[in-house]
């Protein structure tokens, strides 16, 4: 495949890697956040998406090719697919999974420096935000105001979930991993 091509052998193992650990990071942090957001009937997704997506911001960040982010997503769709988990969302899940990669990458071509804690917070609220806006618009086919309560909590925690993956990468770069 030429899209492929592009990337080395260690590039294809991020992406594996940080779209393996966005999805195992799910079934921890949703029930947690959940007993947040059931209460301030806020869609849990929107908030704990954040923490999601902040493996996308890294894969994008440490493998610096245009398309890293998008194969995240479209390989975190394929393995939620291919194991029959398609939650609530049904077949939208593909979208739900494939569109945060798409703007985050988008948005990512703002930036030279990809590794600054400003590129990396507004990349993953990009994300994230588009990620709530399928669910919320789409499936849950929210109200305008219940809808923005949603991308507001998705800004939030796309700005945490930012910080968090600054931090990380800084510890990745600090014990010379990448």
């Amino acid at each position: 495949m030429k899209i492929l091509a592009k990337f080395t052998s260690q590039d294809l193992l991020y992406i594996a890697i940080f779209s393996a650990l966005g999805l195992a990071i799910k079934p921890i942090v949703t029930p947690i956040i959940h007993l947040i957001s059931a209460p301030l009937m806020i869609p849990g997704g929107s908030l704990a998406g954040g923490f999601y997506m902040m493996w996308l911001v890294l894969a994008i960040v440490i493998v610096q090719k245009p398309g890293a982010g998008i194969l995240v997503g479209i390989t975190q769709a394929i393995v939620m697919i291919s194991l029959g988990y398609f939650g609530n969302h049904g077949a939208v899940s593909l979208l739900s999974y494939t569109l945060p990669g798409v703007a985050a990458e988008l948005v990512s071509l703002l930036f030279k420096n990809k590794s600054s804690i400003f590129s990396q917070v507004t990349i993953c609220t990009a994300a994230n935000i588009s990620g709530a806006l399928v669910v919320t618009a789409i499936v849950m086919r929210l109200a305008i105001l219940p809808l923005t309560i949603s991308l507001i909590a998705a800004a939030i925690s796309g700005i945490v979930g930012g910080i968090i993956s600054y931090s990380i990468f800084n510890k990745l770069k600090h014990y010379r991993i990448v």
